[in-house]
């Protein structure tokens, strides 16, 4: 099974951030909850401004945890919204909701 999430980069951070790990990984979580209903509005508004943004936002927050796969979907989305182009978007937000279950799972058994 390939690791959604890379643990060299996690056990920096909880090296780092000590008792406030917990903290970063509790508001990354709620803050990609909030992000996917979002990312699907603006697919939907055909909103790109606001796709883009949000896309951008998560990609660089799961680069930093280390959420690579995760955060290489949302560069793709980017690209699209850049592009305002709607072809292929559904599918990779698809892809980022279940990338996000596997993120959550590593994150949580961390």
């Amino acid at each position: 099974m390939t690791s959604s999430v890379d643990a060299e980069t996690l056990t920096m951070l909880k090296d780092v951030m000590e008792d406030d790990f917990d903290t970063l990984i509790t508001t990354y979580v709620d803050d990609v909850v909030a992000r996917i209903p979002r990312l699907k509005a603006a697919l939907g508004s055909q909103n790109f401004e606001d796709l883009r943004h949000c896309a951008h936002s998560l990609k660089g927050s799961s680069s930093n945890l280390g959420a690579l796969p995760l955060a290489d979907l949302c560069m793709q989305v980017e690209t699209l919204a850049k592009e305002m182009c709607v072809e292929g978007v559904e599918p990779l937000l698809t892809q980022i909701e279940t990338e996000f279950h596997q993120v959550k799972a590593q994150l949580e058994a961390f």
